[in-house]
């Protein structure tokens, strides 16, 4: 169910980056919202562990680790969007 979750976060914030903000032109739309879903799935299961707590119950809804999915997704689509407009100006 935590997959399911940081996969949509992931792909929502990919795909109002770049409808919203104008983010990662160079890349689409597409691109843009599946990095973001691989993104999320990345920061709530490889990197909410490292700083937030397990879950009261296993494989319970963590927010913490939605936080960190969210947070994980958003900073590696700047860090695209960065460096796509500095490789095609």
């Amino acid at each position: 169910m935590n997959i399911i979750l940081w996969l949509t976060a992931g792909a929502l914030l990919g795909w109002g980056g770049y409808s919203i903000m104008k983010l990662n032109d160079a890349i689409g739309r597409l691109a843009a919202t599946a990095v973001g879903a691989i993104a999320g799935v990345l920061g709530g299961k490889e990197i909410a562990p490292l700083f937030a707590g397990n879950p009261l119950v296993p494989g319970g809804f963590s927010p913490s680790a939605l936080f960190f999915a969210v947070a994980t997704s958003a900073a590696i689509l700047v860090a695209l969007h960065m460096a796509m407009s500095r490789w095609f100006r």
